[in-house]
């Protein structure tokens, strides 16, 4: 907030020449003075504040991951899948303060890479407080959990934790360092306002920045590991291995929307901010408001676009695959949400359940085995709503939301030219491009040192019972004594399918 001035000299021609007048005009500017202060930092605080409940909104996302990735994985591996979301934070939170918030918002730096606050050294600054810090760690352990789904059901412990530190300490933070940091080559925030193409990427709160980048990790470590034992039959043909919990799967889809209204109009970062343009009514606030709207009509219509899709394509209503198309609507809508009209969320979202489906179909025809489906929806969703931001951003919004530069570029469909489209393109092969150069090579030499994938009798078997010393459920039946029929849960794996480390046929 811009500080209000006071000089006494100002006032004494107001009070005439009284002997009093220099006294009251100095009083009356010391108490101009305390109220500005006091304004100014109720405008911190109540920013702040704000920040602060976002980062909350944001690491609760985490429950929703947990619960989504347990439900979609078998009853055997629920421990496994749950442990590792709880070590994403956990190690995201050591990795992230020591080396990744200096490598993402260290400036002054170059446009590569920052280069300060190792380990928050010199913290708080005019630039940056706590809350700041708080929020962009709630956004990489965010990217490490995206990663976690793709390589469900089959990874070793210990691949987990130097993943999982790797890309939460070294790789996402140079990503958002390119996009979202002052310094960065390609941010729309530039401080010396030499922007690419004269626009610069705008990715407000992550298309690109966090889930291609959780996508594509996942998609060479899934690759490089290759598909889970009985997904594909010896003949090549796809077999279902469902999740053992739709319940589990619809909670955590409902967690990760509501942390949705954090991760996208927090972004913004403050709230207290007067536009100027519409009257006293029209602010940042509107904006933040408008951000939720965008952010639930994308999502809501790429789930109601996946129900009747899905309908149509395989002839039943399947809850697991609204779920994921909302989610896919929502990380579509991340990268525009802020500068878009509320009827163009709605196209991002429809376009958005057709690439999930595509790229779902086009998986199994390459025998691609993701258990979360974390690759198509976050990798490929991500990517089509980093393109539409690029067709769909309105002038006035890219104004607001980036302002100091009326000239800028806006979407190619609303009349702004390509400029800011083939800015977009960039991003999305940028990201490619560093995520294979840092994670592929991670995951194959993990690989070749017999670190990254269980053996198969651990795989068969569940590493609930081999690796975590039981299975996370017990069966029981309340009542067995009852008339009525008695059901038992029993394990059922697929049969005459090939082992990772086998030749021959493994018959369960």
């Amino acid at each position: 907030m811009d500080s209000l001035s006071c000089a006494a000299s100002d006032l004494l021609p107001l009070l005439g020449n009284s002997p009093n007048a220099t006294a009251a005009a100095d009083f009356i500017c010391n108490r101009f003075t305390e109220v500005s202060t006091k304004l100014s930092h109720a405008t911190y605080a109540i920013d702040n504040t704000y920040l602060l409940f976002s980062a909350y909104l944001v690491f609760a996302m985490q429950l929703g991951f947990a619960m989504l990735c347990a439900g979609s994985v078998r009853a055997k591996n629920t421990m496994n899948i749950m442990l590792t979301n709880v070590l994403d934070a956990a190690a995201g939170g050591l990795s992230y303060y020591l080396f990744g918030f200096a490598f993402a918002f260290g400036a002054p730096s170059n446009g590569f890479i920052g280069r300060h606050f190792f380990g928050l050294k010199e913290f708080p600054s005019p630039s940056f407080d706590y809350s700041f810090f708080l929020y962009q760690w709630a956004f990489a352990i965010a990217a490490a959990g995206i990663t976690s789904g793709s390589i469900a059901e089959r990874t070793q412990f210990v691949a987990y934790l130097i993943y999982s530190s790797f890309l939460t300490g070294f790789v996402y933070p140079v990503v958002s360092h390119w996009f979202w940091s002052g310094d960065g080559w390609a941010s729309a925030a530039k401080f010396d306002n030499d922007l690419l193409f004269g626009s610069g990427v705008i990715d407000f709160a992550g298309s690109g920045v966090v889930h291609m980048v959780g996508g594509i990790a996942g998609l060479w470590g899934a690759l490089i590991e290759g598909p889970r034992i009985g997904r594909f039959d010896t003949s090549g043909r796809s077999v279902v291995l469902r999740g053992h919990s739709a319940s589990l799967v619809v909670l955590g889809s409902f967690l990760l929307w509501f942390g949705w209204y954090g991760f996208n109009p927090g972004s913004f970062l403050t709230i207290l901010k007067s536009y100027g343009t519409k009257g006293d009514y029209y602010g940042q606030w509107s904006a933040v408001g408008r951000t939720a709207v965008t952010t639930t009509l994308a999502g809501s219509t790429a789930a109601l676009t996946t129900l009747f899709g899905k309908r149509l394509l395989v002839g039943h209503w399947n809850v697991t695959d609204v779920c994921n198309g909302l989610l896919g609507g929502f990380a579509a809508i991340t990268s525009g949400c802020s500068v878009v009209e509320p009827w163009a969320a709605i196209i991002c979202g429809f376009i958005a359940a057709w690439i999930l489906i595509g790229f779902n179909k086009l998986a199994e025809k390459l025998k691609y085995d993701d258990p979360l489906e974390a690759a198509q929806l976050h990798g490929g969703c991500g990517a089509w709503g980093v393109l539409f931001t690029g067709l769909f951003a309105k002038q006035a919004y890219v104004n607001e939301v980036y302002p100091g530069r009326p000239d800028r570029p806006y979407g190619l469909f609303m009349g702004g030219g390509g400029k800011l489209l083939g800015a977009q393109i960039i991003q999305i092969l940028v990201i490619i491009g560093w995520v294979t150069a840092t994670m592929a090579p991670l995951f194959y030499a993990l690989h070749k040192l017999n670190l990254l994938r269980i053996s198969s009798e651990d795989e068969m078997a569940g590493m609930d019972f081999t690796r975590h010393g039981g299975f996370a459920y017990i069966y029981h039946d309340e009542d067995e004594n009852s008339n009525l029929p008695q059901f038992k849960m029993t394990r059922i794996e697929p049969t005459n399918t090939l082992t990772p480390d086998r030749e021959s046929n493994t018959a369960v």
